[in-house]
């Protein structure tokens, strides 16, 4: 079970925080902190497994413990808006191949603007921080 967590989990981080991926691979930590998150959540899944729930769900309730902290994504949050509201320079960047990169080096850019209005599940539909990251993208588009 705790392998099949780590790679779900990692397969989570590389689709939704590839900004996580590549520093816990720049600093050679990726097994390190997949294997505590799985073994933080030990006591969830032995008591999941004490009261005979379905394996299935043992791993939903558990994968979901184990991203809440990677919730919201801002990699999917700045993709979503480059996506929609600069359809061009989404086009360009996804056709040269460096989509990923390019928005990594946006969520960067746009820590003041997610450290400012904060950046939660219950606030991800800010219209100010969407100006605000909007903003910081048409900036960056711009110095290109």
């Amino acid at each position: 079970m705790q392998e099949m967590l780590k790679e779900k989990l990692w397969t989570y981080i590389v689709h939704n925080n590839p900004d996580l991926m590549l520093n816990l691979q720049q600093d050679f930590a990726v097994t390190h902190y997949l294997e505590d998150k799985v073994n933080g959540i030990q006591f969830l899944t032995s008591q999941l497994r004490a009261e005979n729930k379905p394996g299935y769900v043992i791993e939903a309730l558990c994968m979901e413990e184990l991203i809440k902290d990677l919730l919201p994504s801002k990699f999917n949050y700045i993709r979503n808006i480059l996506e929609n509201e600069f359809t061009q320079d989404f086009q360009r960047i996804k056709e040269s191949g460096l989509l990923t990169y390019e928005i990594v080096n946006l969520i960067s850019e746009s820590e003041t603007a997610f450290a400012t209005f904060g950046f939660t599940e219950d606030n991800e539909q800010n219209r100010m921080l969407h100006y605000a990251i909007a903003g910081t993208i048409r900036q960056y588009m711009e110095s290109e």
